[in-house]
């Protein structure tokens, strides 16, 4: 085949491979076309094409790059290349469930000056707690 004609194929295969994956689709074309036998495909090729398959979904990705669906998966799962540092998170809010079950509630503190009964509708119990609390020690 002349060398002209099999570039027009090639940049109309590439026309169907999305922009964003065209980078590492050519790089591993370039390699497939250079190596020696059953090689394995470098880490850092399976490193880029994990990163991809984390924003594109694996599917998508393995299709466009022809690659084995199940590597790619559990490349994309452990974060690309080998040593690469996770980030931890600085803040992590934690949202109590809302735990009435829509029962009132009621609180009865008694004191010196006498006896005080609050009833509460739809009140979470760990605010019933902080409630009840403040005003024992407001009557204290």
């Amino acid at each position: 085949m002349p060398e002209t004609e099999n570039s027009v194929q090639q940049s109309a295969v590439e026309n169907d491979i999305p922009v964003a994956m065209r980078k590492v689709y050519r790089r591993l074309q370039r390699w497939r076309d250079q190596r020696a036998g059953r090689e394995r495909i470098p880490e850092s090729l399976w490193a880029a094409a994990g990163e991809l398959a984390r924003q594109h979904g694996v599917n998508q990705v393995s299709r466009a790059l022809r690659l084995e669906f199940n590597q790619l998966k559990r490349v994309s799962e452990r974060g690309g290349a080998k040593g690469r540092k996770q980030s931890t998170p600085e803040f992590v809010e934690l949202i109590a469930p809302y735990t009435s079950s829509g029962q009132g509630r009621a609180i009865e503190v008694e004191g010196p000056r006498g006896k005080l009964r609050i009833e509460l509708n739809g009140t979470a119990t760990a605010e019933l707690i902080g409630i009840s609390r403040a005003m024992w020690e407001m009557l204290a």
